[in-house]
């Protein structure tokens, strides 16, 4: 491979010709080299990638799998993704050869990232292990799937870190009229609470709500997007699964209260976010009027969960609640069947009756 002095810096360059995916010839200069070592490499490296040599860098690799997956995932997944990428794998594998990686070398990777501690000093929580863990073996399965890699050594290691059940907590319907009554001096809040608990939506799809989402003649709501802040940018994306795209109905006493706050928001566009307000905001105005109600404090989400025991309280099917907070019926059995208490009760009853018949 040759690499040229360039004589008016004295730095290093390259100049080469490869074909492209089209298979069609081109040519590539790169200059500013310190070295001819470091200049010959680079080439080398280029090379491999665009030949999807497996012998190339991991570091290397890795700017391919952000190229191909990238594309195909929300900006906000990619951002997780990618500061895991960073600061967790690059800095172990980024000079290995993609083919040369070992399981044994991944045990001993988890060993030291077992050692790792947040700034506040506490222990990684084996979710989070495991979410690193998951994130190399992507990159590994990439490989063997589009690039001829042969093994995956994540996968042959084992993982790391397992995933822990979540607690989940939820208000009785009176622990939240406690809470909203202690938040009627607020007024955004409180709309964006009765929003949260009395539709069960998520709390990226009420920061993306603008009026136009609001029919107040049929009495829906229709969820179609999210809110995120990435990156010190207000983004707005789809929401987080094909199921939650859909329209909700609402409750007459909401519609009521929803069109008296659009009447207090002034110069409202129909694309306007009817609240725009931040994730920090909601959370230090749940603290608030927890403290001021002496309710129980749970998280934002915890009203989604909220809602869905208020609706099993009710009688409703998983699915007819799936339906409505953008869950599939399964999911909604999964996750919530502590909550169908009396489901066990009348399956016994009946087989009982079978039994005698």
């Amino acid at each position: 491979m040759a690499a040229f002095k360039d004589k008016k810096n004295g730095s290093w360059y390259v100049q080469f010709r490869y074909t492209d995916w089209r298979g069609e010839r081109q040519q590539k200069l790169k200059r500013g080299f310190a070295t001819k070592k470091e200049a010959q490499a680079w080439e080398r490296e280029f090379l491999m990638q665009k030949q999807a040599d497996v012998n190339m860098s991991f570091e290397s690799f890795v700017a391919l799998y952000e190229k191909d997956v990238k594309p195909k995932l929300k900006l906000n997944t990619w951002l997780s993704k990618e500061h895991i990428i960073r600061t967790k794998i690059l800095p172990y594998f980024k000079k290995r050869k993609l083919s040369e990686i070992t399981a044994r070398d991944v045990i001993d990777w988890q060993n030291e990232i077992r050692q790792h501690t947040k700034s506040s000093g506490e222990s990684y929580s084996p979710d989070y292990l495991k979410n690193v863990h998951t994130q190399l073996s992507c990159i590994f399965n990439h490989a063997i799937k589009y690039y001829g890699l042969q093994i995956n050594p994540a996968a042959k290691a084992g993982n790391m870190g397992s995933e822990q059940p979540k607690e989940m907590l939820f208000w009785t319907k009176e622990e939240y009229i406690k809470f909203i009554d202690a938040m009627m001096d607020k007024p955004m809040l409180y709309y964006a609470f009765e929003i949260l608990y009395w539709c069960g939506i998520r709390e990226g799809e009420l920061l993306a709500l603008t009026p136009a989402d609001f029919d107040f003649e049929k009495k829906t709501l229709r969820i179609n997007k999210s809110y995120q802040r990435l990156q010190g940018k207000d983004v707005i994306t789809t929401p987080k699964t094909k199921k939650s795209n859909r329209v909700i109905q609402m409750p007459d006493f909401l519609c009521d209260e929803m069109q008296d706050y659009f009447k207090q928001l002034y110069g409202l566009e129909p694309d306007s976010r009817i609240f725009p307000l931040t994730k920090h905001t909601l959370k230090r105005g749940m603290e608030f009027g927890c403290k001021a109600s002496g309710v129980k404090v749970i998280r934002i989400h915890d009203l989604r969960h909220s809602h869905v025991s208020l609706l099993i309280n009710m009688g409703y099917s998983a699915v007819a609640i799936g339906n409505r907070v953008g869950h599939e019926s399964v999911e909604i059995t999964y996750r919530y069947a502590h909550l169908f208490p009396t489901v066990q009760k009348e399956m016994a009853d009946k087989l009982n009756v079978e039994r005698s018949n």
